[in-house]
């Protein structure tokens, strides 16, 4: 664990990847969303404002997952860190980051439930589905969604340096093919409604448990090929 740790700290050596960038784009997505709020209710319309963009650092979360990888990893075999501490470590980061964002959201949504929306009905963290369940749940499926998109980007840079270029967009391409191909099947038998249901049966920390065990896969993976990568 030691060993992990020191992993941790050599990660977060550039705390403007795995800290700051996020927290920018986080909160400048929701100062544009507070300025289109007003902007729609000086126009004279009413009503609920919700707005996507608390989204907007999960997907950065992606790019973090790739650059822990091709940065660091050559740096941290040439300091004889083994494979699976630098497995064990990065992860960690993305764990502690992730949970960082996760408890910005929760204040978030208590402080938009707590004015009204900012006084003006536009919500930004609590978003009514996901905080069905509580902030607690709130919480859980922010985090997930966050190491879902870390694990991404981190799984797909391990296949780049194991296999090159080549291997990684065929394999990327693969994949945008089976979701196509679900759509498909989904569409071709007419089973919108039971996918519909089973969404809202699980709600959001039914559907966060499932992406955790999804990444959890992913990270499985992401070790095995991580073992033969060439720095």
């Amino acid at each position: 664990m030691n060993r992990a740790l020191n992993v941790v700290r050599l990660q977060l050596i550039n705390r403007q990847t795995f800290v700051w960038i996020p927290l920018i784009i986080l909160f400048g997505s929701l100062a544009i969303s507070l300025l289109l709020y007003g902007i729609i209710q000086s126009s004279g319309a009413r009503g609920v404002m919700i707005s996507g963009g608390v989204q907007a650092p999960l997907w950065y979360f992606g790019v973090i997952g790739a650059q822990a990888l091709t940065r660091t990893f050559p740096f941290s075999q040439a300091m004889s860190v083994t494979r699976r501490d630098f497995f064990v470590g990065t992860l960690l980061t993305a764990v502690l980051t992730a949970g960082l964002l996760s408890v910005v959201f929760v204040v978030g949504g208590l402080l938009e439930q707590a004015t009204d929306g900012y006084g003006m009905n536009g919500w930004f963290f609590s978003i009514p589905w996901v905080w069905a369940a509580g902030p607690v749940a709130a919480g859980v499926a922010y985090f997930a969604l966050a190491m879902f998109a870390f694990v991404v980007g981190f799984w797909a840079a391990t296949i780049f340096k194991r296999f090159g270029g080549l291997t990684t967009a065929a394999t990327l391409v693969g994949v945008g093919l089976v979701l196509v191909a679900a759509v498909w099947l989904v569409t071709a038998t007419r089973s919108w409604a039971l996918v519909g249901d089973a969404v809202v049966t699980l709600g959001a920390f039914g559907l966060a448990v499932c992406g955790i065990l999804i990444t959890l896969a992913l990270a499985a993976s992401s070790f095995t090929t991580l073992r033969r990568a060439t720095p």
